[in-house]
């Protein structure tokens, strides 16, 4: 069991330290991920829509290509850190640009379930969807590019 666990540690311990900034974001859009396709699951018996395995299986397509945006947003990193490496300044950027994907992915994630979580019927504080909406929006201001 000592084994197990000191694999668990050494897993998660080098994995915190090669996404550093990055680490949270990519464990909370993984749980979030997880929480909203089976909140869309129970919450499908309460719409008008029938639960098929093509809609399940699209789900889980969206979910999988959530991460190609990350990974891009990763690439962009990667490549600012270059193109400032060339140009002669010896700073790291962080992973900057993933990290937004990442926070505006799990913005649209605990929306997402919020809205399942309410076709189901439970009652939620009320301000939790706009708090989501207004990080979401904070996000889409700062990384605004004009």
């Amino acid at each position: 069991m000592e084994k197990i666990k000191a694999g668990f540690i050494t897993v998660f311990g080098a994995l915190f330290s090669w996404l550093g900034i990055l680490a949270i974001p990519v464990f909370m859009l993984v749980g979030m991920n997880f929480i909203d396709y089976f909140t869309g699951l129970a919450a499908a018996k309460y719409r008008d829509e029938k639960v098929t395995s093509y809609k399940s299986i699209r789900g889980i397509y969206k979910k999988v290509f959530m991460w190609v945006l990350i990974i891009i947003g990763w690439g962009m990193d990667i490549l600012i850190n270059y193109t400032v490496k060339y140009i002669g300044l010896d700073i790291k950027v962080p992973f900057i640009v993933a990290t937004l994907v990442a926070v505006w992915l799990i913005c649209n994630e605990v929306i997402s379930t919020l809205e399942n979580l309410i076709d189901i019927g439970v009652n939620i504080p009320p301000f939790l969807m706009p708090l989501a909406k207004l990080i979401k929006g904070k996000v889409e201001d700062k990384a605004k590019i004009e």
